[in-house]
């Protein structure tokens, strides 16, 4: 991919936050699945870290190897019109530098967007939050260097607070804000409070910050036309689409090991549907 389409892909995934109604971000793992979503219409997609790390062997929650995650989003650029964000957990490193490398990576490799959190896992494994301001360092240094490769990508800052907090939502708003707040001054272009689905704080929340909110796709969320009256910019998939894709083959798998059903195996799909994705676009 040349810089400049690069770029033109950046900018152009920078505008989908700007439309006025909720960008909804189908989130993939492979070449295969981004083709299927963007054949289907969609006009930007993005990586899900556990779909990916799951895709090729590893856990969810920083296991896969940054060279693994990079060489992933290469190729699913590589087949791509449509600008891809890429889901980097936490950086993959404990310091700024670290994340700057990363995202130089993952641009190099074609993203137009990055997804970075203030979570992560401990030696032992445990979650902790990271210090809000160390998170706006990280987010200076990811801009930094997407700055220094003239790269427009869009940074979505995700704070775990109502993921993994403890107590009431409403317990967490205050924090959230100003986590919110500090990190766009650090670069970040929108915010991302996973875990947050009450319709309330999320009004809340899109009315104080400026800039474009996140949600991710959870039972109880609202639908799209009310996320869209509450002022949400963006609503990603999650995990939703990879789990669906799972079910399907536990099922084809259940029935051909119990009832030998190899009509389990028709679909209307065939062969060259498939070889059709991959088909060289001019």
């Amino acid at each position: 991919m040349s810089h400049q389409d690069a770029a033109s892909r950046a900018r152009t995934f920078r505008r989908l936050h700007q439309t006025g109604r909720p960008l909804l971000l189908p989130n993939v793992w492979d070449a295969l699945s981004a083709r299927v979503f963007e054949q289907a219409g969609f006009p930007a997609l993005a990586t899900s870290s556990a779909a990916v790390a799951w895709s090729l062997g590893y856990r969810d929650g920083g296991e896969l190897p940054r060279e693994e995650l990079v060489a992933a989003v290469a190729r699913i650029a590589r087949v791509l019109q449509a600008p891809l964000s890429v889901d980097l957990e936490d950086g993959f490193g404990g310091s700024p530098e670290a994340v700057a490398d990363t995202v130089a990576a993952v641009i190099r490799a074609g993203a137009a967007g990055v997804n970075l959190e203030d979570g992560r896992r401990d030696a032992a494994g445990r979650f902790c939050l990271r210090g809000a301001d160390e998170m706006r360092e990280r987010l200076r240094a990811a801009r930094a260097a997407a700055d220094a490769l003239d790269a427009p990508i869009f940074i979505n800052a995700r704070t775990d607070l109502f993921l993994h907090g403890e107590g009431p939502a409403e317990a967490h708003f205050d924090e959230t804000l100003a986590r919110a707040r500090l990190y766009l001054d650090g670069g970040a272009d929108g915010v991302f409070p996973i875990g947050l689905s009450d319709p309330a704080l999320l009004a809340r929340l899109c009315g104080a910050v400026a800039a474009p909110v996140n949600v991710a796709a959870t039972a109880g969320l609202p639908g799209l036309a009310e996320l869209s009256a509450l002022g949400v910019a963006r609503v990603s998939t999650a995990i939703g689409p990879a789990l669906v894709a799972m079910q399907a083959l536990s099922r084809t798998a259940a029935a051909l090991r119990d009832d030998g059903d190899l009509s389990a195996l028709r679909t209307p799909l065939s062969y060259a549907d498939a070889q059709a994705l991959f088909a060289p676009r001019g």
